[in-house]
């Protein structure tokens, strides 16, 4: 008796749309898929591609290109052997493969933030805590000048502002990420760029509060001790199944993607604390109101 040949279920047309990123993601998903389906260990696969293990780790979880040769090889091994079915899983790898927007910055972005910028495009909510700073997609472009300023030459600095400018348009565009942020009450007092600067940057917070899309809080001073006390972080979520949640831990060198079962519970938990420790958005855009007033 033959075997029935193993159908590919697709992926929503809305994750391609998401960019190269979070179709990368989607396609290691399947990939992951299909070899659980088969019975087949990580190992297995990874001799079969002439690989390890590792590689088959890293193209499950999108962290890495796709190669036709090993994308076919595995189709192979996972009985996936209908031509139509090949063809069309191997045209979503190679268009996983293509370049995202800010392919143009290359020169300025170390690998793993060009990772971070195709996951926060493709998010469908973006949930961060800040301790120090405004989050980079509601930073103005003055505040933006002063963060970046701090740390490189001013012949690249105008670049980096117009990166930062160019992320920001996500927040604007038909079906763009909602952002959720927590701002520390100390953001708000930390004079980056001077008190002109300060005053434009939370009149700017007070302006985007008012989107549908954006909500802002405070976590004030006399809410004393908190569960992300020394740390800032972000959360994206997607609407795909396909996608995992994901937390990000930006670091000076480095970053962190975690998207573990208990990870994601406890960054969770962090995150409902400190919007429940913080005050409501309408308070919180009253305290906005009051901080700018003092500068």
């Amino acid at each position: 008796m033959v075997a029935e040949p193993v159908r590919i279920k697709g992926i929503d047309s809305r994750v391609a749309e998401r960019g190269p990123t979070a179709l990368r993601i989607a396609v290691g998903g399947q990939l992951r898929k299909l070899r659980e389906g088969c019975g087949i260990t990580r190992e297995a696969a990874g001799d079969h591609i002439r690989g390890s293990h590792a590689k088959i780790s890293r193209l499950e979880l999108g962290r890495t290109g796709y190669k036709d040769r090993d994308i076919l090889d595995l189709l192979t091994l996972y009985g996936v052997t209908e031509e139509d079915q090949r063809e069309m899983f191997l045209d979503l790898a190679r268009k996983a493969n293509e370049p995202g927007w800010w392919h143009r910055y290359n020169d300025l972005l170390p690998s793993w933030f060009e990772t971070y910028l195709g996951l926060e495009g493709a998010a469908q909510t973006i949930r961060t805590f800040e301790g120090q700073l405004v989050p980079g997609l509601l930073q103005t472009e003055d505040y933006t000048h002063a963060v970046i300023a701090v740390g490189h030459q001013n012949a690249e600095a105008s670049r980096r502002v117009e990166l930062r400018k160019k992320r920001q348009e996500i927040l604007s565009t038909e079906h763009g990420p909602a952002l959720w942020a927590v701002l520390d009450e100390a953001v708000l007092h930390r004079p980056i760029g001077g008190t002109a600067v300060l005053r434009k940057q939370i009149e700017h917070l007070v302006a985007m509060s008012e989107s549908r899309r954006v909500t802002i809080q405070v976590l004030p001073y006399h809410a004393g001790g908190h569960p992300a006390a020394g740390s800032s972080f972000t959360m994206l979520r997607f609407a795909e199944a396909e996608l995992p949640d994901i937390v990000y831990l930006e670091q000076l060198t480095s970053a962190l993607y975690l998207d573990r079962r208990e990870d994601l519970h406890l960054y969770r938990e962090v995150m409902d604390q400190l919007a429940v420790q913080a005050e409501t958005p309408q308070r919180s855009r009253d305290l906005l109101l009051a901080a700018a007033a003092e500068l």
